[in-house]
């Protein structure tokens, strides 16, 4: 993996917890070589991780659309900063840009941004590998949530075990980089 995408939030939390655990993945991108491709924002959990990668000397990749270049206030520090028009956009050129995909806490919009990565997976419009940086049990309940979505049969094994969960940031690019995806399209409707 050259560059893994981290989608997270555009607020650090109320626990200084989740930004030393954004600190403490980009220390460890950056220490294997991984550029970062974020939402641009210089603020909350995205600031927090591009300040990391790129004090560690690392590649930062940012990409806005022009409509939350003021909301977000846009990281200007960045390797390279790349505009778009709209969030459809956003995501599949970072979709694009990156090897693998990671998701850190976040609101609304990450979870947006996991969930259509994880569609895109199932239905083998890319075989890159899928994390959740699960730091003190953030995920707990939404990786339960899947687990039960696949007891009942609205999710297969193959699908669920798409996504890489930990909460050691080490770990979960060694499991990523490990990472061998179902031959071809892994979508298939069972009856």
């Amino acid at each position: 993996m050259k560059r893994v995408c981290v989608y997270c939030g555009s607020r650090t939390g109320e626990d200084p917890i989740w930004a030393e655990a954004a600190r403490a993945l980009g220390r460890e991108m950056a220490s294997r070589e991984i550029g970062l491709v974020f939402g641009g924002g210089a603020v909350g959990l995205m600031g927090v991780i591009a300040d990391e990668v790129l004090e560690a000397g690392g590649e930062v990749v940012g990409i806005i659309p022009w409509g939350l270049s003021s909301t977000e206030v846009t990281n200007e520090a960045v390797t390279e900063l790349v505009h778009c028009d709209t969030m459809h956009e956003r995501k599949a050129m970072m979709e694009e840009r990156s090897d693998g995909f990671i998701a850190m806490p976040g609101g609304y919009g990450t979870l947006d941004e996991l969930f259509e990565i994880l569609t895109w997976s199932q239905l083998g419009l890319h075989r890159k590998p899928v994390g959740v940086y699960n730091t003190d049990g953030f995920f707990d309940h939404l990786l339960t949530y899947l687990d039960e979505t696949t007891a009942r049969g609205f999710v297969s094994r193959a699908h669920r075990d798409i996504i890489q969960a930990t909460a050691d940031p080490a770990a979960l690019l060694d499991a990523m980089t490990a990472y061998e995806p179902e031959h071809g399209a892994i979508w298939s409707v069972e009856r």
